[in-house]
């Protein structure tokens, strides 16, 4: 018994591993800001802002 419990916690940790690295992979400071989220304004505020010359 003490061993399927331990199987079942290791998969548990395994599984939070794996979500953890999935939803913080490839962003150095974390979540974008809410202006630049896409679908956050349905007038394209969520689009880069024109170049300037």
């Amino acid at each position: 018994m003490t061993l399927i419990l331990l199987e079942a916690l290791g998969a548990l940790l395994l599984l939070l591993l794996i979500v953890w690295w999935t939803m913080f992979a490839g962003r150095r400071k974390g979540e974008l800001p809410p202006h630049r989220r896409e679908g956050a304004d349905e007038h394209g505020a969520d689009q880069a802002p024109p170049p300037e010359r």
